[in-house]
């Protein structure tokens, strides 16, 4: 009985040490294809991890270069450029506000109040829509991070069964025999867990930046909404 088990132990395919290429040709292709999965959305996240780093960054350094111009100019409306509208976060906020000024002070009989609600909505919904663009795949991450251990799971169970399998043909249930089998299957878990981990990190630290991002703002939107009301109040 021990020569034939250790016979079935010789004659079983599967890695021998803790070699992630050799685990991954070992496994059969379902476990594959969960692998190779995973390891796509993992490049993926990390590739919006750096991107968003690096927007982030050149956004917030742009936007507050343009507002100290902003402030310190007395003609306002010559630092909002085209390029400039359309490269600063903070330019395209306070150009929604001043057109809508223009558009309201140039329409005859003037409603002061009128004209105030709608600059702070234009000036709102530009900050929203900054915000919105800043946030917008930042929506994978969230997915990758709560789907990549299930899916990581699934290759991990059908590599599993594909073990209780091999012990019903080799009609052992030798460590030898099963063990390739499920350090393949643990193999997927763990590259989802890989997968999962930073996107659920980035997630959480990307949105509190956004939310940020946002509230900073909403801060420069309130101080044009004040300036140009008191500009209503001479009109």
């Amino acid at each position: 009985m021990p020569t034939t088990l250790l016979a079935a132990a010789a004659t079983a395919v599967g890695p021998t040490r803790l070699d992630p290429l050799e685990l991954f040709l070992a496994a059969d292709i379902v476990v594959q294809a969960v692998i190779v999965g995973l390891v796509l959305a993992s490049i993926w996240t990390w590739t919006i991890i750096v991107a968003f780093t690096m927007r982030r960054s050149k956004l917030e350094k742009k936007s507050r270069a343009y507002e100290v111009d902003f402030w310190e100019t007395r003609d306002r409306e010559a630092t909002l450029t085209k390029q400039q509208r359309r490269e600063i976060p903070s330019a395209r906020v306070a150009a929604a506000g001043l057109e809508e000024w223009k558009k309201s002070t140039g329409a005859g009989k003037l409603d002061a109040d009128a004209a105030r609600q709608r600059i702070a909505a234009a000036m709102e919904s530009q900050v929203a829509f900054e915000a919105d663009g800043l946030a917008s795949r930042l929506g994978f991450l969230a997915t990758t991070g709560s789907v990549a251990p299930f899916v990581g799971l699934f290759g991990t169970i059908w590599g599993i069964m594909n073990s209780f399998f091999q012990i019903g043909a080799q009609q052992s249930a030798s460590l030898a025999i099963v063990a390739p089998g499920i350090a393949e299957a643990l193999f997927a878990t763990a590259i989802g867990l890989f997968a999962a981990i930073p996107a659920v990190i980035a997630y959480n630290r990307f949105s509190n930046s956004v939310n940020q991002y946002e509230a900073r703002l909403q801060r420069f939107a309130d101080r044009v909404h004040a300036g140009l009301s008191r500009e209503l109040d001479k009109v």
